[in-house]
C-alpha cells in the first residue's frame, strides 16, 4: 500500500519502522518543523524525521499542514492511505479525503477514554489498572472518528509515565500493521464511539508537578510515576526545587501536617501527606544528580519537622 505517514516524537517512530518492515510504500514522512534546543538553540529534528532520513524517505515539515498549498503538495503523492501517529498538528477535511482507505490514527488509549493530549501520563496519574491502544477512522474531531482496532495494555504497580510510553509504542505499531492489512482486505469493522462516556486529557504541563502535600499519599506516588521522566514531580527544599523520582504509600499515621518531614534517618525520608504518608526513594536536589535517598542524606542534613513547599 502506498502510504503518506504523520509523526514527530519517539512514540511514532516504531510505528513508522513497522510499516517499512510490513512492505509498504512509505511515500512521504510528514513532522512538524526542526526546533531549537538547549542553551545554544541549535536545531533539533523530531525522532520521526531521523527515522525518515535513515530510510531515505522523503520528509515534508510544513508550520501548518492545512494551508491549501501544503494539501494540493501532499496530494502529489497520491497516497491510499495516511497514517497519523502523534502528529501534532490537525488535519483538514480536504486531507482526510484524500486517500483511498482513509486517514487512520494509532491513539494511545482505549477511547473513547481519553481523547486528547497526554493519555498515557493520565492513565498512570489517574491509577487505572488496564489502558491500551486504539486504531480508529479520522474525522474533523479531536479523536472522535470510528474505532477499527484495540488492544489491551495491564499497568504494573510501579508503572511510570516513560515504561508505558514504551509499552504501548510497541503494541501500537503492531497494532496499526494489522488495522492496515484489514482495510486493504476489506474485513475492517467500523466502531462508532459513544461520545457520552467519552473523557478529555488535558495537555501536561510543568506546573502539574508541583506536588501539593494537602492531596493524598497514594495521588502523590502516582504523580510522580505518571511524570517520570517528564516533566517530573518537584516541590521546595530550602529554597531549592526537589525533584521526587520514586517514593511509595507507607501506612504509618502520624500527627504532623501536610508536607512535614515526619522521619529523616540516614537511609529513609518520610512525608506526612494530606491522608497517610509517602517514603521517598529516588529525588534529585536542584543542581545535583539523580540518587537513591540513602545517598542523598548521607550527603545532605535533613531535619525531622522541617517541611516541604510548594513552589
Amino acid at each position: 500500500m502506498r502510504v503518506i505517514f504523520m509523526g514527530t516524537p519517539d512514540f511514532s517512530v516504531g510505528t513508522l519502522e513497522e510499516i517499512i518492515k510490513a512492505g509498504h510504500e512509505v511515500a512521504l514522512v510528514v513532522t512538524q518543523p526542526d526546533k531549537p534546543k538547549g542553551r545554544g538553540k541549535a536545531l533539533q529534528c523530531s525522532p520521526v524525521k531521523e527515522c525518515a532520513v535513515e530510510h531515505g524517505i522523503p520528509v515534508f515539515q510544513p508550520k501548518k499542514i492545512r494551508e491549501p498549498e501544503n494539501v494540493e503538495y501532499l496530494r502529489q503523492f497520491a497516497p491510499e492511505m495516511i497514517i497519523v501517529v502523534a502528529f501534532g498538528q490537525i488535519l483538514s477535511k480536504e486531507i482526510l479525503d484524500m486517500p483511498k482507505y482513509g486517514c487512520v490514527n494509532v491513539h494511545a488509549s482505549l477511547l473513547p477514554k481519553y481523547r486528547g493530549a497526554a493519555p498515557i501520563q493520565w492513565a498512570v496519574i489517574n491509577g487505572d489498572e488496564i489502558t491500551g491502544v486504539t486504531t480508529m477512522r479520522m474525522d474533523t474531531g479531536i479523536d472522535t472518528g470510528d474505532m477499527i482496532a484495540k488492544k489491551e495494555v495491564r499497568l504494573a504497580k510501579d508503572e511510570t509515565g516513560g515504561s508505558l510510553f514504551d509499552k504501548l509504542a510497541d503494541v501500537g505499531a503492531k497494532l496499526c500493521v494489522e488495522t492496515m492489512q484489514l482495510i486493504e482486505d476489506g474485513n475492517a469493522t467500523y466502531t462508532p464511539q459513544n461520545s457520552e462516556v467519552a473523557t478529555h486529557t488535558s495537555m501536561i504541563s510543568k506546573e502539574l508537578g508541583n506536588i501539593d502535600w494537602q492531596r493524598p499519599a497514594v495521588e502523590i506516588e502516582r504523580l510522580i510515576r505518571g511524570l517520570n521522566p517528564w516533566p517530573s514531580a518537584y516541590t521546595k527544599l530550602d529554597d531549592k526545587t526537589f525533584k521526587i523520582w520514586q517514593a511509595d504509600v507507607v501506612s504509618d499515621t502520624t500527627d504532623y501536617e501536610p508536607g512535614c518531614i515526619c522521619k529523616a534517618t540516614k537511609d529513609e525520608m518520610l512525608v506526612q501527606t494530606g491522608k497517610g504518608v509517602l517514603s521517598l526513594k529516588e529525588v534529585q536536589l536542584e543542581g545535583k544528580k539523580r540518587m537513591s535517598v540513602d545517598a542523598f542524606l548521607r550527603g545532605y542534613q535533613v531535619e525531622e519537622g522541617s517541611f516541604f513547599h510548594r513552589i
